[in-house]
């Protein structure tokens, strides 16, 4: 049987910046209920060594990481819902949130923080692979390929940046494209030009992706040319996909303003969209960075400036 219940902040998401801002705001004695989502734990529970994230000098597992996090933010009083919102009224005060088991939560504040999701190529290799090999975030896991020969899959901007990244640690990296030219700004095709260490692979299509996770992961990828019909295989011990991020923000129509790509818009130096009351940190309002660090650093402002928001509230309501 469905219910109903109300709360003073709901956060949106499981990831780092939903569990830093709950985190946050629990300590600011608000109580918050965090709707965890699909995935709970975000893109790092499909991750598996993190090295990057401060505090862990051995690195630690991205599953492992997100669990401290959870862990963390129950126990400043952080009530978990593993459920899934599919319908948002942010008209009115309170904003009304209705999830798939037919709960409907209602709030005087609401955190977003329901990330963004790499698109990838649908091979069954590839879900097979992730985290054996198979990326979508070169600045998460470049470090583990130093010395070695790697893919980037795409040709815009993105598989640009990443294949130039790259090359900080990889002795080739092969950029595997669709057609005979790189959609990227035109810098950055020069810079991919003379970068020695990058070799562009034209007019190809990612077949398969080779390797098994427990026989020491990718071994090669498999491209067919689009031309000729021709397949062949590459030795490389890494595919970094880079065909860009979608951010999870279907659900809020256009109740939010967002950017061309669907990033929701938050104001400078803040986490504050255009609804007094509705914050958004993470990698849903973050296009350039999408690190687990920036999303916890967004989610701690967005606590504080919903913590800030809610005094106010009150303060206006005792004085009416």
């Amino acid at each position: 049987m469905s219910k109903e219940s109300h709360h003073r902040l709901i956060i949106l998401g499981s990831g780092p910046a939903g569990y830093t801002a709950a985190i946050y705001s629990g300590r600011a004695n608000l109580k918050p209920l965090l709707i965890q989502g699909m995935q709970p734990g975000g893109q790092l529970t499909i991750t598996t060594e993190v090295d990057n994230f401060p505090g862990f000098e051995h690195g630690v597992q991205g599953p492992e990481l997100m669990e401290k996090m959870r862990a963390q933010a129950e126990r400043f009083d952080t009530q978990m819902v593993y459920d899934t919102v599919t319908a948002v009224d942010l008209s009115g005060s309170p904003f009304r949130l209705t999830c798939d088991s037919g709960d409907l939560y209602t709030c005087d504040a609401l955190i977003i923080a329901t990330g963004a999701s790499a698109r990838w190529l649908g091979l069954a290799a590839e879900e097979r692979l992730k985290g054996f090999g198979v990326s979508a975030c070169a600045t998460c896991d470049g470090f583990f390929f130093k010395g070695q020969e790697i893919a980037v899959v795409g040709g815009g901007n993105s598989a640009a940046e990443e294949a130039i990244f790259l090359t900080n640690f990889a002795s080739k990296v092969y950029l595997i494209h669709r057609r005979d030219r790189l959609r990227a700004e035109q810098v950055m095709q020069d810079r991919v030009r003379n970068n020695a260490k990058i070799e562009p692979v034209w007019n190809v299509v990612v077949e398969d992706i080779l390797g098994e996770p427990g026989n020491g992961g990718v071994n090669g990828i498999r491209v067919k040319n689009v031309k000729t019909g021709e397949s062949k295989d590459l030795a490389v011990t890494g595919v970094f996909v880079a065909i860009g991020h979608s951010p999870n923000t279907a659900i809020f129509g256009d109740a939010l303003k967002k950017d061309e790509a669907g990033y929701l818009i938050t104001h400078p130096d803040s986490t504050a969209t255009d609804i007094p009351g509705v914050f958004a940190a993470g990698d849903v309002q973050d296009r350039v960075f999408r690190q687990a660090v920036t999303a916890a650093g967004t989610g701690c402002m967005a606590a504080l400036e919903a913590e800030r928001y809610l005094n106010d509230l009150e303060e206006k309501s005792s004085h009416s």
